[in-house]
């Protein structure tokens, strides 16, 4: 674990949009004595004189203004005002700042478009709100937009798209931080299922469809129990009784995944737990999540975690810090 994640500076303006700022806060800002590790630090920076208006008639006073920002380890950005009202050249300056000397900044919905005007985010990949994906791309041809996808992470950069998708992106920069496990954690707390892949798709239409919804979850239930075995998608359709291409169509919209991004995701969140978890091997993790070689586990889990198994192990694995005896804090 590291000794602190740091600060976490939370932007606050006038015309706050109030559902993401408490995402941010829900995340970042709650004491959690089910930990015995430090948790985030978090300041709520203004970006107008207060008392500032959130959606709602709420008020917010804030902790202090933009210096707040040169001291934040992550910086987040709870939407925006309106996504054509001008932006202080005070506060893009103190991102830009922030950016040049590491700190990771993360927009939920139309926050992106602070990003955005910053210049940070020209020639990287970021998303939105699908309903703004468009105009973003219009307004900012040197970003690559994905209007299809919860979120984005390019590095010290993530984008988020509707105010939903925040929670995930959030969570996943706790994954970073903590690993799986405490993410998941974090997640059971909010009552939410574990925080979604941030390759899913953001609209999901409500399909018409012969099979409900609770048949999908008894065949998702039955592949996480069989996580160790080299399923196939035809596997899937078989169990669920259907013929391959129609049981792909109706996963696929019921899910906003195709079953073989599911079945990754899946296998990759097991292997995180048994890396944190288990001393086990990397060999022994690639057959129990299913894997054909050990080498494709490699180059799956560093593809899609960004790190090796081994430095994923080093950073999270909980055996370790426990035979290490206790920190101290």
């Amino acid at each position: 674990m590291p000794p602190s994640p740091g600060l976490v500076a939370i932007l606050a303006y006038d015309g706050l949009c109030t559902f993401e700022f408490g995402i941010a806060v829900e995340v970042f800002g709650l004491a959690r004595p089910e930990f015995d590790f430090p948790w985030y630090r978090h300041a709520i920076a203004a970006v107008d004189p207060g008392p500032m208006r959130a959606t709602g008639g709420i008020q917010v006073l804030a902790d202090g203004g933009l210096e707040l920002l040169a001291e934040a380890r992550t910086i987040i950005i709870p939407g925006w005002r309106d996504r054509h009202a001008p932006i202080p050249e005070e506060l893009l300056s103190a991102l830009r700042q922030a950016h040049a000397r590491g700190a990771r900044l993360l927009s939920i919905c139309s926050g992106v478009f602070v990003l955005a005007a910053s210049g940070l985010l020209d020639g990287r990949g970021a998303t939105t709100h699908w309903r703004y994906a468009a105009e973003l791309a219009e307004r900012f041809p040197a970003i690559a937009v994905d209007p299809d996808v919860l979120y984005v992470d390019a590095g010290q950069l993530i984008t988020s798209a509707g105010s939903a998708a925040g929670i995930d992106a959030c969570l996943h920069l706790v994954a970073r931080d903590f690993g799986t496990g405490i993410a998941n954690a974090v997640a059971r707390r909010l009552v939410m299922s574990p925080q979604r892949t941030g390759g899913q798709a953001q609209f999901i239409p409500s399909p018409v469809s012969a099979t409900p919804r609770s048949d999908l979850s008894r065949i998702m239930q039955w592949a996480r129990e069989r996580l160790h075995e080299p399923l196939e998608v035809r596997d899937l359709a078989s169990e669920a009784a259907m013929s391959e291409r129609t049981f792909l169509r109706r996963f696929t919209e019921a899910s906003g995944q195709s079953p073989k991004a599911w079945l990754q995701h899946e296998r990759l969140a097991r292997a995180r737990e048994l890396l944190e978890s288990t001393q086990h091997n990397t060999d022994q993790i690639a057959q129990r999540c299913g894997y054909r070689t050990v080498e494709s586990f490699r180059v799956a889990f560093r593809s899609v975690v960004g790190v090796p198994p081994s430095v994923y192990r080093e950073r999270f694995g909980r055996e370790k810090a426990d035979a290490a005896g206790p920190s101290m804090h």
